[in-house]
């Protein structure tokens, strides 16, 4: 029960930063304008509950695990979020990127044993 809501948490976080991501994604100069266009954009909104969400997820877990497996167990995002950086806006990941993201797995499961 309590790792289905620390997944939850990881994919509440992924998704919001992919909501981010397109709410920024046609912004070429930073102004006033451009601001206020991101910050009322359904993408950003969207995001920001995302985060809201996540954070309350976030304090049930610190009730029922310990910091030092919960935490870097969010470690995780940074793998999925890269993975579907690559799917969804087509970016490019390196060689020692998949390394890092491989190493970042191992790290979990050791840790989670």
């Amino acid at each position: 029960m309590i790792y289905g809501l620390l997944f939850l948490n990881i994919i509440c976080l992924v998704t919001g930063q992919l909501l981010w991501k397109t709410a920024v994604s046609d912004i070429t100069e930073w102004n006033a304008q451009s601001a206020l266009s991101v910050l009322f954009s359904p993408y950003f909104l969207g995001g920001a509950f995302l985060y809201v969400a996540a954070t309350a997820l976030w304090l049930v877990i610190l009730s029922k695990l310990p910091l030092s497996i919960a935490y870097p167990s969010q470690s995780l995002s940074y793998v999925i979020g890269a993975v579907l950086a690559l799917i969804i806006f087509k970016e490019a990941v390196s060689p020692a990127q998949w390394t890092g993201m491989a190493l970042i797995l191992l790290g979990v499961v050791f840790i989670a044993k």
